[in-house]
């Protein structure tokens, strides 16, 4: 029975739905389609043509074969123009044209042809023009119109996204280049050389050394020991995941390798408290929303803007917690997190009061509700009353329905 593992990766696929319904793609390409002036495509046309050397039959035939061999193995029929830039550092891009009318860009940096051999260039340029059939350029291109690097801030929640996003994207380019050079070690050792700088032929290190190397730092990871901070997921991810797609028998057990990996990029924090204060948002919120006998929008809405610094999909845990026994869970979290750092007695309240606060009314059941979880915390009546006022004169503001 053949195998057949599919290159994409469903939650990638998802968050760049996601991501795209965000910013009103469809508006936004409208607008930029039928917008006067210059386009990205005239400024990387000419920096490419100006600056670079383009590959043709003629001109680097080898590797001018070697790509458009790469891209029937992939079945990518769109025109892909090849260049290689005179530069030192060790890298490859793609650059998605804006429409059909003009073929896509993908570049190679000359140092790659010092210390790759043809199944490591094939990798790279597969890995390149899978970005372009998994559509990752055009993505970035309109995330960089409407939020301009260093002009305007992200959103927190879409940051996340966005990372762990590119982060997934780049396993998906990484399995288009396994497909297209059908070598793992060819693919592990190109890794290791972008890593390194180093010719790992002449350093004399085997496959094996490598592959033993990188489940020590996987290991790392995997017991939360770090995060991936970077586009780019660190390397004994990328390894790991190349590696399980090679050699899955099936999609289950593929997706099921992954699992653990993904659990890895989920991550936003690296602190003990990160997951004890979590659930404490999450079940202070429910329980101090429904105090009142219901849930407002605004209470909701706070709760899932809290757990949004510190959570990838804030609505996805807030609603499992909602699920289980949240009265024990957040007797759990706040016992954990005074463990940690009593001195947090203070914030714990003023979380649970601006979520009463919330919805600009405040009742009596209310009142007795926050006092008696800070006698719980071992507050004061005198420090939970200087909280709560302090809070009333940051935060409240009445309803219209209370002075109409």
């Amino acid at each position: 029975m053949t195998r057949v593992l599919k290159p994409e990766i469903q939650l990638e696929q998802a968050l760049a739905g996601q991501i795209y319904h965000a910013l009103e793609g469809d508006v936004v390409r409208f607008v930029l389609k039928n917008a006067q002036g210059g386009t990205d495509d005239d400024y990387w046309r000419s920096r490419m043509e100006g600056h670079c050397m383009k590959a043709d039959k003629n001109l680097l035939g080898n590797f001018y074969n070697l790509c458009h061999e790469v891209q029937e193995r992939l079945n990518f029929q769109e025109k892909v123009d090849y260049y290689v830039t005179g530069d030192s550092s060790i890298n490859a891009f793609s650059i998605a044209a804006e429409d059909s009318e003009h073929p896509h860009i993908v570049n190679v940096n000359s140092e790659l042809f010092n210390l790759m051999n043809e199944d490591e260039l094939k990798f790279v340029i597969g890995h390149e023009l899978g970005h372009l059939i998994n559509q990752d350029t055009a993505l970035r291109r309109l995330i960089h119109f409407v939020y301009p690097p260093q002009s305007t801030q992200i959103p927190i929640t879409l940051q996340y996204k966005i990372h762990l996003h590119d982060n997934l994207a780049e396993l998906v380019a990484d399995r288009y280049g396994y497909i297209a050079c059908g070598n793992l070690e060819a693919c592990v050792t190109a890794f290791f050389k972008m890593a390194s700088g180093l010719d790992l032929e002449k350093m004399q290190v085997s496959i094996d050394d490598l592959l033993s190397d990188n489940s020590k730092h996987l290991d790392y990871f995997l017991k939360g020991g770090g995060m991936s901070h970077y586009d780019h997921p660190v390397n004994p991810i990328r390894v790991q995941a190349i590696n399980l797609f090679a050699s899955a028998r099936n999609q289950i057990e593929l997706d099921n390798g992954m699992e653990e990996l993904i659990q890895i990029l989920l991550k936003v924090g690296n602190s003990p408290l990160d997951e004890p204060m979590s659930i404490f948002v999450a079940t202070a919120g429910i329980i101090a929303a429904n105090v009142d006998g219901s849930v407002s929008k605004e209470e909701y809405e706070q709760i899932i803007g809290t757990l949004s610094g510190s959570n990838i999909f804030p609505k996805n845990f807030l609603e499992s917690v909602a699920k289980s026994d949240v009265d024990a869970l957040f007797q759990e979290s706040v016992n954990t997190i005074l463990s940690i750092n009593p001195g947090l007695k203070p914030n714990l309240l003023e979380y649970i009061i601006g979520i009463i606060l919330a919805d600009r009314e405040i009742g009596e059941k209310e009142v007795n509700f926050i006092y008696g979880i800070g006698k719980s915390l071992g507050l004061s009546v005198k420090e939970i009353s200087v909280l709560f006022a302090g809070m009333v004169q940051r935060s409240f503001n009445p309803s219209l329905d209370a002075i109409s």
